[in-house]
């Protein structure tokens, strides 16, 4: 079922603008891996695993964009858990880049289909949820402090059965 947005490119905006936020991140994660290796790896996949539950659910990415991840069982920022779960599928070849040379080796072959993973469902889903968006029960709202109305409406992933519909149904960034 096609939707039909008022401001479609607006939406592929903040899609866009999500992306350039973990762009950001990853950079971050890429001059530490590269100048500090291997203890830069290591400091890399902990701010990876950390970076979404900092600032109140705000990665310096994030920070730099506008946005925030909020949890979906509360609608508060995102927990340190919750940000370890979310991070992942980029956190899992990263770790593995730490065992040199076949670490390296699987961590490559690894990264791609998980990347692309992440990408296809961030731009297909009509909510815009990445992977580990669902692994974690989070979503990634535009951090307007004005709205906190937003961070208390969203649905859970795994309480659906309240309003009888899927969160693959519902529009959130």
């Amino acid at each position: 079922m096609d939707r039909k947005y008022l401001l479609k490119s607006s939406i592929k905006t903040a899609r866009l603008a999500r992306l350039l936020a973990k762009s950001v991140d990853l950079f971050i994660i890429l001059i530490l891996s590269m100048f500090f290796y291997p203890f830069g790896l290591i400091l890399a996949i902990f701010y990876l695993a950390f970076a979404d539950s900092l600032y109140g659910g705000q990665s310096v990415g994030k920070l730099l964009m506008g946005f925030a991840v909020i949890s979906l069982e509360d609608g508060k920022p995102c927990s340190t858990k919750q940000s370890v779960i979310r991070n992942l599928p980029i956190i899992i070849p990263l770790a593995f880049a730490v065992i040199p040379p076949w670490g390296i080796i699987f961590g490559m072959i690894l990264f791609p289909p998980l990347i692309l993973l992440e990408l296809y469902l961030l731009f297909k889903l009509d909510s815009a949820h990445r992977l580990g968006d669902v692994m974690a029960d989070t979503t990634v709202i535009a951090n307007d402090p004005n709205r906190a109305d937003i961070r208390k409406a969203q649905e859970s992933w795994f309480q659906t059965e309240q309003k009888n519909m899927s969160p693959v149904n519902s529009t959130r960034l």
